[in-house]
C-alpha cells in the first residue's frame, strides 16, 4: 500500500504546471446568454395600457415614456384618458379601461391641501384594490449621493390606516380622525412583502411600527407580520419603530433591505429612502392588487413640479422611465425591460444629459434623446 502511495504523493507535492488559456470558444461560451425568457404562445401580443399623463409635469414625463416605447418597438399600445386632480371622481370610463386592460401608467395628479376632493391617487387605489405600494431605492452608478450600497424595497399597505379617509367634526374645533387597521389587510401585505423577498432573493424583511404607543392598531400590524414571518425562516425578519427607522435611514442605510409598513409610516420611508438614494426623479414605483397594477413614480406620486419647470420643459423623467421597466417586466416582457433600464442607467452613467434635479440643465427631450440613443 505504501508503495503504491509513493508516487501519488510526489505528484500532489510537485508544482502544478501552469493553466493553459482558455480556449476561444470555451471564453465565448461562457461569456455569451446560455438560458432565456420562453415565451408562451401568444406572449408577444401587443399589450393595452391604460394612460393617464395627470397635472403639471405629467404630460412631460409621460410622452418620454411614449417615445421611449416606440422606439424600441415594445409591443404595448397606450389608451390616453385626461384626468385631473381637481376633478371630484376618477371619470368611470378610465377604471373602465383599467379593469379591461389590467394595467394602467400615470403621472402625477394634484392633491388639494386642507380643503377640496379627495385625493385621487387614493380613490384609485381603492376602487381598484391597489393593496399593496412597491417604492424601489437604490443607488444609480454616476449619480453621487451621501451614501453607497443603498438598495431598499419598501412595500406599503396602500388601502387603508391613516388613508381611510374616516374623518369628521365632533364639535366646532374638534375633528377625529380615524385609523383603521385590520387583520386581513395586515396580512396580506406581510404575505407580498415576504413573497417580494423569497422571489427576488432578498435576505430581510423589516417590519416598521409605533406598536410602543398604538399598541391595538400597530398592534395588530406586528403580529400579522410576525404569523407571516413563520413561513418563510430562510428569510430574516426584524422590527423598528418608525422613528427610529427615519434615524436610521439617514445614518446606515444599507443596513435595510425589504421594509413593510402600514399606510402612512410606508409614504414617509419611501420618501426618506428616495432622498438618500438621488431623490424622487429617479426612483420608481408601482402598486398592484390581485388583479390591476398601476406604475408611477415611486416616491411623492403626487408630486406634479413647479411651474417654472413645467414651462421650461426640465421635468425628470427617469423616475417614470424605470417605472415603465417594471411595467414591462409585469406585462412578461423582459428584454425590453432589460433594454430600457440599461438605456437609462447609461445615460446617468454618462453624466452628460440630467435634469436640475440631478445637478444639470438638460431639458426633458434631451434627457429623453440620450436614453433612445443609448437603446442596444
Amino acid at each position: 500500500m505504501a508503495r503504491r502511495s509513493a508516487p501519488l504523493l510526489r505528484r500532489l507535492l510537485s508544482p502544478s504546471p501552469s493553466p493553459s488559456p482558455p480556449h476561444p470558444l470555451a471564453a465565448a461560451a461562457v461569456s455569451c446568454r446560455t438560458v432565456t425568457y420562453m415565451p408562451r404562445p401568444g406572449d408577444g401580443a401587443p399589450r393595452a395600457v391604460t394612460l393617464i399623463p395627470g397635472d403639471g409635469i405629467g404630460p412631460l414625463v409621460t410622452g418620454a415614456v411614449r417615445q421611449v416605447m416606440e422606439a424600441m418597438h415594445a409591443p404595448v399600445y397606450f389608451e390616453s384618458y385626461e384626468v385631473r386632480g381637481d376633478m371630484p371622481t376618477v371619470p368611470p370610463e378610465v377604471i373602465d379601461s383599467i379593469r379591461r386592460n389590467k394595467v394602467c401608467l400615470k403621472g402625477g395628479l394634484a392633491t388639494p391641501v386642507g380643503g377640496g376632493v379627495s385625493s385621487l391617487n387614493v380613490q384609485l387605489r381603492k376602487e381598484l384594490d391597489l393593496y399593496a405600494s412597491l417604492v424601489n431605492c437604490f443607488n444609480l452608478p454616476g449619480l453621487p449621493t451621501r451614501h453607497d450600497n443603498v438598495d431598499i424595497v419598501v412595500i406599503r399597505e396602500n388601502t387603508e390606516g391613516e388613508y381611510s379617509g374616516l374623518e369628521h367634526e365632533v364639535v366646532p374645533g374638534v375633528v377625529e380622525s380615524l385609523k383603521v387597521i385590520t387583520k386581513f389587510c395586515s396580512e396580506r401585505i406581510a404575505k407580498y412583502a415576504f413573497e417580494y423577498a423569497y422571489l427576488n432573493n432578498r435576505k430581510k424583511v423589516t417590519a416598521v411600527h409605533k406598536a410602543n404607543i398604538m399598541k391595538l392598531a400597530d398592534g395588530l400590524f406586528l403580529e400579522s407580520c410576525r404569523e407571516v414571518a413563520t413561513k418563510y425562516p430562510g428569510i430574516q425578519y426584524n422590527e423598528i419603530i418608525v422613528d427610529n427607522c427615519c434615524m436610521q435611514l439617514v445614518a446606515k442605510p444599507e443596513q435595510f433591505d425589504v421594509m413593510v409598513t402600514p399606510n402612512l409610516y410606508g409614504n414617509l420611508v419611501a420618501n426618506t429612502a428616495a432622498g438618500i438614494a438621488g431623490g424622487t426623479g429617479v426612483m420608481p414605483g408601482g402598486n398592484v392588487g390581485q388583479d390591476h397594477a398601476v406604475f408611477e413614480q415611486g416616491a411623492s406620486a403626487g408630486n406634479v413640479g413647479n411651474v417654472k419647470v413645467v414651462e421650461q420643459k426640465k421635468a425628470n423623467p427617469v423616475a417614470l422611465l424605470l417605472s415603465s421597466a417594471m411595467m414591462l417586466r409585469h406585462l412578461q416582457f423582459p428584454s425590453f425591460a432589460d433594454r430600457l433600464e440599461t438605456a437609462v442607467k447609461r445615460v446617468i452613467a454618462e453624466g452628460k444629459y440630467r435634469t436640475k434635479d440631478l445637478g444639470g440643465s438638460s431639458t426633458t427631450q434631451e434627457v429623453t434623446d440620450a436614453v433612445i440613443a443609448h437603446l442596444d
